[in-house]
């Protein structure tokens, strides 16, 4: 027999439906009544949703810029409207576009990020962006100046040959994205929070992939989306985070660990200004971030070098000379929070090739001798490699921003509380 809810169910659904929809419209209005005749020309696609899921999937195909390129082709070559995650939305283009933005940072326009951010995020939403940017540039200066870097590249160098005789050597074909991301993501745990174990590691990393897709996603918290799967894996990693941040409290009253030997000690002894350190839970937040930021980029570029390398045997020839058939998958890459793990890039980069500059420096090295910073900074060529495939084809897809007050730009109204990318 039929229960009487289920025959009731399509109208509680299209009830949901309409009220959101009510709601976008009502917000939709109200950020464009001032100025609706002088928009940016564009689409703002479905009610709510508005263009969010083709920016998405075209990201998800490895063809991210589609989504830019076809807009700039049928309104615009300078800034069109749309609607992201939930939002009324400005893109600008171009380098002139990209110059407006970064010389009226926190003039014009601030940095913004979507609920699904908040929502993974939690104690993002109790200050604003500008003053968490403030902190984390007093909180990592000296913990990622020069010197201390120095002292990371014989760490990378072991984690990155351990990860190769596991998973790439012996093999005749490999998928370069995924092994990316788990070496990127062991190194991200060993410098972070000094994690050796590689089944340790292993346990954040499934909650992690889902907390990572979750990140940039439609803010819908329904059991079969991207996002409710990423809080559920936010919950995950968080409690797992605190538990390692409780018993590192533990080791460092012992003196059973050094203040400075990663990043997690460095958070839990810096006072701010008033002389007060951290909570647990934001620096929960703060490593996680790091990690994401870590995971995504680095794996990224790496997995990018190796595609140019194939699609380009003259740079190849002269790099490399391995024996692996590489296979690369294409990729999305979020726009994403924390980019901290680009001052470790470098070595993430370059012990993925099997390079004559690096055959040349091994013959200069005992057995057992690892990496030192006078081996990197002879890596000229690899580094230039790096850096232009980083250049054609960057690790991050942009960040958004929103405008603190109505400005004009290119002739358009950017109205109060749009976001712009």
């Amino acid at each position: 027999m039929e229960l009487p809810f289920i025959s009731l169910l399509p109208y509680g659904i299209l009830f949901i439906i309409s009220a959101v929809s009510l709601s976008y419209l009502i917000n939709k209005h109200k950020y464009s009544l001032s100025s609706l005749n002088n928009l940016p020309p564009g689409n703002t696609g479905l009610p709510l949703i508005g263009e969010s899921l083709e920016f998405l999937t075209t990201g998800q195909k490895g063809q991210p810029e589609k989504f830019i390129l076809d807009r700039m082709a049928k309104f615009s070559s300078k800034v069109f409207k749309t609607s992201l995650f939930c939002e009324p939305t400005a893109v600008f283009c171009g380098a002139a576009g990209n110059k407006f933005l970064f010389s009226n940072e926190n003039k014009l326009v601030t940095a913004w990020w979507p609920d699904s951010v908040n929502k993974i995020f939690p104690s993002s939403q109790q200050t604003s962006s500008q003053e968490e940017s403030k902190k984390m540039r007093k909180l990592f200066p000296l913990f990622f100046k020069p010197e201390s870097l120095q002292r990371y590249i014989s760490v990378m160098d072991v984690i990155a040959q351990r990860h190769l005789a596991s998973d790439w050597e012996g093999k005749q074909e490999v998928s370069v994205f995924p092994l990316a991301k788990t070496y990127t993501f062991w190194l991200a745990c060993r410098l972070f929070l000094s994690m050796e174990d590689p089944e340790e590691v292993q346990k954040f990393a499934k909650p992690f992939n889902d907390l990572a897709a979750g990140i940039i996603s439609i803010p819908i918290d329904l059991p079969w989306t991207p996002f409710n799967r990423g809080v559920k894996a936010s919950n995950v990693v968080h409690k797992e985070l605190l538990k390692i941040i409780k018993q590192r409290k533990i080791d460092l009253a012992e003196n059973k660990a050094s203040p400075t030997q990663d990043i997690l000690s460095h958070m839990l002894t810096t006072a701010d200004d008033n002389g007060q350190c951290m909570k647990k839970i934001d620096i929960a937040d703060k490593i996680l971030g790091l990690l994401v930021g870590g995971h995504d980029t680095a794996s990224a570029a790496i997995t990018f070098i190796v595609k140019y390398l194939a699609e380009l045997p003259h740079v190849y020839n002269k790099l490399l000379e391995g024996k692996i058939k590489l296979q690369y998958a294409c990729i999305y890459i979020p726009a994403n929070t924390y980019m901290y793990i680009h001052v470790g890039l470098y070595i993430c980069v370059i012990k993925y090739c099997w390079m004559t500059e690096q055959r040349e420096i091994a013959k200069t090295k005992t057995p057992g001798e690892l990496l030192n910073w006078e081996d990197i900074q002879r890596m000229r060529y690899s580094w230039n490699v790096a850096c232009e495939v980083m250049r054609v084809a960057p690790p991050l897809q942009g960040a958004f921003r929103e405008a603190m007050t109505e400005f004009n730009y290119a002739g358009f109204t950017i109205p109060k509380g749009w976001k712009v990318s």
